[in-house]
């Protein structure tokens, strides 16, 4: 007996959003999206009973893992991002023996992935809660008459950690079979405009407008002259005026809105209807910039290890990794819970302006450690969103022979060549499998760019590239939406009804 029919009867009943039966009416879809926002926003806003504060291990991350830190939603849609690598890593090289063609290999599939996410929670909950240093448990808890002390505090933390992933993970698939999108992204583009609007209004140093109004108006900012090189510095920098960083949150956004608007577009015509015709597009960023959570996800899973490494050692604030009485300072030097030399160092993103201006003097690193870690960033993202991109498009019948086989059956064929599937796969291996490699890597670049030159409310460059192109395809799908509500033949032609 394989794998298959043994797990079958897990699989098979894993809980699950059942599937609307007809069609669902555009403001049904709207009020379905909503009301899943609205309870997003609410249960990041609720916080774990027992915990007592500590540092946010995904903090450079949260813009993309769309969690709070404190929160029931702790994990964010790590897990779920986690999972999904997975999935394609062990779909793409095939070891799973799945048809995602067959409906019982579907089924199959989406258990597993689900089953996969739960584990993860679990997984990431654990040493969050457990390993000391990320969230420090109050010593006693009274709750309803109930006294929770030590080690069972803990225990109750981990569980609501675990239940808010496990609700992220319905609240996603309520969203996608009755809403507008997806729930990843409606949750990530939540969470990055949250952080661009408090970057731009923020009664705080951190606030555009208030830093311009000190600026302007105080003497609290020592700006000098303009024409100096250091009054020059300030206005540019994320301390004082954050020019650089409105220009570069400016520039992102043009940028992804004409990516998303440079195509190649295949003709198409109908096989039996004289006169019908149109167009196939194979954009620029062809597999979207969604594969960019894949990359920034392992990222912040690798750094999640350097710090479970790192507090396994002795109770402190700096020093290197110790494990079995050995100090490895080749693996990692921490200070402040931050890798500042060693592999985890070189491996760990850039987040801002500050981890890369050496000439600034805050950073304590050499000029080639520096310049390294920013190779390593570069090659990760650029490499990383190619490849990610290609299983991207694999997974999600974006590739030549599913698009082929998608256009045979709607009854068009591309004029000047023979209708057959093989033939149309043959023009679509022409441009989609370039295309793909080509709008990954741009996208992994773009991100780090971003990065290194800042961005308004720090939401780092891949949150704000994913909120953008996310958003313009949630218009795209309202849009489409909209015209099928309007004219109910539209459905019928693209299989919606």
């Amino acid at each position: 007996m394989g794998w298959k029919e043994a797990a079958e009867p897990v699989l098979t009943r894993m809980p699950a959003v059942k599937r609307p039966e007809g069609h669902v009416p555009f403001k049904r879809k709207l009020a379905w999206t909503a009301g899943i926002l609205v309870l997003y926003f609410f249960l990041t806003n609720i916080d774990i009973l027992g915990a007592a504060g500590g540092q946010d291990l995904f903090g450079e991350f949260r813009a993309i893992l769309a969690g709070e830190q404190g929160s029931l939603l702790q994990v964010g849609i790590g897990p779920i991002v986690t999972a999904s690598i997975v999935m394609q890593l062990l779909g793409g090289a095939n070891l799973l023996g799945l048809d995602t063609d067959d409906p019982r290999d579907q089924v199959l599939y989406q258990g597993l992935q689900k089953l996969l996410v739960v584990v993860m929670t679990a997984l990431t909950a654990l040493p969050m809660v457990f390993a000391g240093g990320f969230l420090p448990a109050q010593d006693q808890l009274v709750l309803g008459g109930l006294e929770f002390v030590g080690s069972q505090v803990q225990v109750l933390m981990f569980l609501q950690i675990f239940a808010g992933g496990i609700l992220l993970l319905y609240m996603d698939e309520v969203v996608s079979k009755w809403g507008v999108g997806s729930g990843i992204g409606l949750f990530i583009v939540a969470g990055v405009s949250q952080r661009l609007v408090s970057g731009l209004i923020s009664p705080t140093a951190e606030g555009f407008f208030y830093s311009w109004y000190q600026i302007l108006f105080t003497d609290e900012v020592a700006v000098g002259s303009v024409l100096t090189g250091d009054g020059l510095f300030v206005l540019l920098s994320q301390d004082g005026g954050q020019l650089l960083a409105l220009f570069t949150t400016v520039l992102i956004f043009g940028i992804v809105v004409y990516a998303e608007s440079v195509r190649v577009e295949i003709p198409l015509s109908h096989a039996r209807v004289k006169g019908a015709r149109g167009r196939f597009p194979v954009k620029l960023i062809y597999a979207s910039v969604l594969p960019m959570i894949l990359v920034r996800a392992l990222q912040a899973n690798v750094q999640f290890i350097g710090q479970i490494l790192f507090t396994l050692g002795p109770d402190r604030q700096a020093g290197p990794i110790i494990l079995f009485g050995q100090e490895l300072s080749w693996l990692g030097v921490y200070d402040q819970s931050q890798p500042v030399s060693g592999l985890f160092y070189y491996v760990s993103p850039i987040y801002s302006p500050d981890d890369w201006m050496w000439w600034t003097g805050e950073i304590t690193a050499e000029v080639w450690m520096v310049l390294i870690r920013v190779a390593v960033d570069l090659t990760f993202m650029i490499v990383g969103g190619a490849v990610f991109a290609i299983f991207w498009v694999e997974t999600t019948d974006m590739g030549p022979e599913a698009t082929a086989k998608q256009i045979q059956n709607s009854g068009m064929q591309i004029p000047g060549f023979r209708q057959n599937v093989g033939v149309i796969e043959k023009v679509m291996e022409r441009y989609i499998p370039q295309v793909t490699v080509i709008g990954g890597a741009l996208v992994g670049l773009l991100a780090v760019m971003a990065n290194m030159l800042g961005t308004i409310g720090s939401v780092t460059g891949t949150g704000l590239l994913l909120a953008v192109s996310i958003t313009y395809k949630l218009y795209e799908e309202i849009a489409e939406e909209q015209m099928m509500e309007m004219h109910p033949m539209m459905r019928q032609m693209f299989g919606k009804e």
